[in-house]
């Protein structure tokens, strides 16, 4: 016999767990509407931020790939760690000083502190290549060198390990946003390739110039055009140190002017050493050897310090981390963790001080299996609920303004552009902050939103194996958005 208490009771904990998630009854009803979902798996999670109190949760321990979303957590590390206002430094030494006649019968030495900025002009502040180039030489001839007899060596010791995590599949390998990450980065470890102007279906599009230049590099292209694109859908196929590269897909019509991509550069600390080097002899300074890297760091205490270089502060590196999803910042902000806790930047190393700084904040990592700190590779792992649960958590720090304005509005041009058009009807779209992910099959995003009465509330959904590729998933997304914006209902 059924004993009536236990039923009871066992009643009474289901009623208590439904309105323990107030939403939940609406989830299912939206989801049914999108074709788009059948056959994936995918989980979402809401709740408000002060006092934790949860709305809707689906799936909230399923493990899923997150995609970009992944850069939530690197980022929060990153500030944990170093604060918004860190500026990481590369520094210039020598090992004998100049004589009467301005000669230095010594070496140059730059000594690399894993700034993701160096030469670039994405984050505000940075110096792009030909600027930082111009100020290094100035601080060179400031101090009186006309002549180095000697060679400039780059000190690439702080990473060590694979540039590129081991999961980063072989397509996008060679591209920019899977440009490998080291301890002296240059031009955003990547460069540009003009093909020429090509209007015809069908035919081979030509390689007219790279920028910057690199000695040594070898492209070959078969990329031919498709006139019924206005996409860029070629793919640039080459590893780390390999100067020999093969382009392959399809790029738009182009009568006159010719088209861009961006692809991953071979050896970003040997080409800023090269270049380092012409600059110097451009502008007076004479080299007689020329330029190498270090893998073991040399005796700086028995050296020169010259001049020291910042970066910008790391809040502005995560603006480009998130709003515009940069993988390679996150990667080297990943390599970072480990430089900070002590460690060698190593893929790894960075990926057990990510996994500490989590449970650090009471978030279990058990649902958790990363391979790098973008979000690039398919085979990463995490949950909905461990994404809320940092939000919340970020939420009630002191530096969450430089994590909250860090995430994409629907006023850039970043991770919303494909929720702008549903969003902005509804009049509210000043109320969200969210980082996207997208990969072959998977679609999430996660963030903020404010409810009518100006609550934040943390959400995050994931999709994976979609096979669509309408907006139909990004329509589900705005329906739970509104759901939430909509709170509490009145």
């Amino acid at each position: 016999m059924i004993n009536k208490h236990f039923l009871a009771l066992a009643w009474l904990g289901l009623a208590g767990s439904v309105a323990a998630q107030p939403l939940n009854p609406a989830i299912d009803p939206l989801a049914a509407r999108y074709s788009a979902l059948q056959g994936t798996s995918w989980a979402a999670a809401a709740g408000y931020v002060q006092n934790k109190a949860p709305l809707f949760s689906v799936r909230p321990d399923l493990r899923l790939a997150p995609a970009s979303t992944l850069k939530l957590l690197t980022s929060a590390a990153a500030l944990d760690a170093f604060g918004p206002q860190h500026r990481f430094q590369t520094q210039l030494y020598i090992d004998a000083l100049p004589d009467g006649h301005g000669v230095l019968n010594g070496n140059l030495y730059i000594r690399a502190g894993g700034d993701p900025t160096l030469g670039s002009s994405r984050v505000q502040g940075s110096l792009n290549a030909e600027q930082l180039l111009q100020r290094w030489t100035q601080q060179i001839r400031q101090a009186g060198i006309r002549k180095i007899n000697g060679d400039v060596y780059a000190d690439i010791s702080l990473f060590e390990g694979p540039s590129i995590p081991a999961k980063v599949n072989w397509q996008n390998i060679g591209n920019y946003f899977a440009a490998p990450a080291t301890a002296l980065a240059f031009h955003d470890n990547s460069f540009q390739i003009h093909f020429a102007p090509q209007a015809r279906p069908g035919a081979w599009v030509e390689v007219r110039s790279t920028q910057p230049q690199t000695d040594g590099l070898r492209l070959r292209s078969f990329v031919t055009v498709d006139a019924g694109s206005t996409k860029d859908n070629a793919y640039v196929y080459g590893a780390p140190g390999q100067y020999e590269m093969e382009i392959y897909g399809t790029l738009p019509a182009t009568r006159f002017t010719g088209y861009t991509i961006s692809a991953a550069l071979p050896d970003a600390p040997q080409l800023l050493t090269d270049l380092f080097v012409q600059t110097l002899e451009s502008h007076g300074v004479d080299v007689s050897g020329r330029g190498m890297l270090l893998e073991e760091a040399p005796d700086y205490e028995a050296m020169r310090l010259l001049y020291t270089h910042f970066s910008p502060p790391l809040q502005d590196i995560l603006y480009i981390v998130n709003k515009r999803s940069f993988n390679f910042y996150a990667e080297m902000l990943l390599r970072q963790l480990a430089v900070h806790a002590g460690h060698k930047g190593s893929v790894e190393a960075g990926l057990n001080e990510l996994y500490r700084f989590l449970r650090r904040q009471g978030i279990s990592t058990e649902n958790v299996l990363l391979y790098d700190g973008s979000g690039l590779s398919r085979d990463n792992q995490l949950t909905v609920q461990t994404l809320l649960e940092l939000l919340q958590v970020m939420a009630q720090r002191p530096d969450f303004p430089s994590y909250y304005y860090s995430l994409a509005t629907l006023q850039d041009r970043g991770d919303l552009l494909l929720l702008r058009r549903f969003l902005a009807p509804f009049k509210r779209t000043q109320d969200v902050h969210v980082k996207g992910g997208t990969l072959d099959g998977v679609k999430a995003q996660a963030g903020y939103v404010r409810d009518q009465n100006g609550e934040l509330i943390a959400f995050a959904f994931i999709a994976n194996n979609l096979i669509a590729k309408d907006e139909g998933i990004n329509r589900f997304y705005e329906d739970l958005l509104k759901l939430l914006l909509q709170q509490p209902q009145k």
